[in-house]
């Protein structure tokens, strides 16, 4: 082998290395895959509120993160939050909900 063959060769091999762990997932870090499914989540729970005739909701605000739904904001009753709260363990993929909402 050539020294310019070997020095490419180490080269390629540094970067495939920092690759691979420039793309590993901390710990408590989401990865792109669960992202995008937090976000269809987030975005199925939302139509869903505006969806359902019993909830007449616009300050409700759905966070997701690895299938955990917060739910924050305002509603005007406790029959409205617990409405908000069943609709949103209606979806798939929520593995629970957290209801962080107030009356007004």
């Amino acid at each position: 082998m050539t020294a310019l063959h070997k020095y490419v060769s180490t080269l390629f091999m540094a970067f495939a290395l920092l690759a691979l762990v420039g793309c590993s997932v901390a710990s408590g870090q989401k990865s792109a895959g669960e992202f995008v499914d937090d976000s269809v989540i987030t975005t199925r729970i939302k139509a869903a509120f505006i969806e359902d005739p019993e909830l007449k909701v616009t300050e409700i605000q759905v966070e997701t993160f690895k299938g955990v739904v917060q739910l924050s904001g305002f509603v005007s009753s406790n029959a409205m939050a617990q409405r908000a709260v069943e609709v949103a363990r209606g979806i798939n993929g929520v593995k629970s909900v957290k209801n962080d909402m107030r009356l007004r």
